[in-house]
């Protein structure tokens, strides 16, 4: 078999020895509510479309959505993050416990509403998105508790993944302590990037933007889009710049319907093709990708094999509706039977 290739055999191998690896999930933590209806008229008050309700649905979102990636695919995880004490982080908490989800990392605030994003969506298709959060920082006293909390189960952890999704639980102290505390035990960290925040992300494992987030973290302007990405020459300064201005030992750009490109200082970039099928829904695919690889390198799989893994994996997510998961018998399934 071809260095660059993974198959389903091996693909087998890796997702059973991530069953007896333990990652933490550290971030904002989110409760997703999608409202699910018809549309069979406009609104005779506004040019609107009325939905007319169907049903409602509640999921992790957020740093909680790459745990339940996580736990999906069979990888004993824990979460750590903030909620508020209202019946949104009632809710999140009884949906995370039914999913076997460690949640004791997850410190409660009074001062603090848990992250809502109310999705309404009518034949397939989401018509609008209401957010209600708050996105002011951990105060000191939050943050010292949410360290402890790490401090006590990073011993017992293969690796770490912060999402950071710009609303306040990531902040540079909190990353900094991460950083050190799994430098110091031999860690693998891995960060998804809100460039908006401009944290210090020196020296992370892995470092997971989309390419518009990689353009901004670059500071270039993303002006010009080739389909080969390897003839892209801003999208090679952009992935060169990072490389040697942040020194992640892996840097994966997704590309959305272009794929995917994994690089290291040194090496040439390596591209992965997009295997998706479909695409109903690219919510929280992101998660899946980030989730997926950690898993993979927590197993013992080399880079190129966790990128084409996660590529498999978020080229089954798109192809449900809202924020989905997959599970190890799909995503093997996804590589035929060789």
């Amino acid at each position: 078999m071809s260095a660059n290739k993974l198959s389903a055999a091996r693909a087998r191998q890796i997702l059973a020895a991530a069953q007896k690896t333990r990652v933490l999930v550290v971030g904002d933590v989110m409760l997703d509510q999608f409202i699910w209806g018809g549309v069979s008229r406009i609104s005779p008050e506004a040019p609107v479309p009325v939905v007319e309700f169907q049903r409602e649905s509640f999921m992790p979102g957020g740093a909680a959505n790459v745990a339940r990636n996580l736990v999906s695919l069979a990888t004993p995880t824990e979460l750590f993050g903030a909620i508020g004490n209202d019946d949104a982080g009632r809710k999140l908490l009884n949906l995370l416990g039914t999913q076997r989800i460690g949640c004791d990392g997850l410190v409660k605030s009074s001062a603090r509403h848990t992250s809502i994003k109310t999705r309404i969506v009518a034949h397939q298709q989401q018509v609008v998105r209401i957010d209600r959060e708050t996105r002011d920082g951990l105060d000191g006293k939050l943050n010292g508790t949410l360290i402890a909390e790490l401090k006590l189960k990073l011993p017992q952890a293969d690796a770490v993944i912060v999402g950071d999704y710009g609303k306040g639980v990531v902040t540079q102290p909190l990353l900094d302590e991460i950083k050190s505390l799994c430098h110091a035990g031999g860690v693998w960290l891995s960060l998804d990037p809100k460039p908006v925040h401009h944290l210090n992300l020196n020296h992370l494992s892995l470092i997971t933007p989309n390419r518009k987030e990689a353009f901004e973290l670059a500071d270039l302007p993303d002006e010009t889009k080739n389909e080969n990405p390897f003839a892209d020459k801003n999208l090679m300064l952009v992935a060169e710049r990072l490389l040697e201005e942040l020194r992640p030992a892996l840097l994966l750009i997704t590309l959305g319907e272009l794929g995917m490109l994994l690089c290291q200082r040194g090496q040439k970039p390596f591209h992965i093709p997009t295997v998706a099928q479909e695409v109903f829904d690219v919510s929280g695919a992101g998660d899946t990708v980030i989730a997926s690889f950690t898993l993979a390198i927590a197993a013992g799989a080399s880079p190129i094999e966790a990128a084409i893994l996660s590529n498999h994996a978020a080229g089954i997510v798109v192809g449900k509706v809202g924020t989905a998961t997959t599970t190890p018998e799909e995503l093997i399934k996804s590589f035929g039977h060789k």
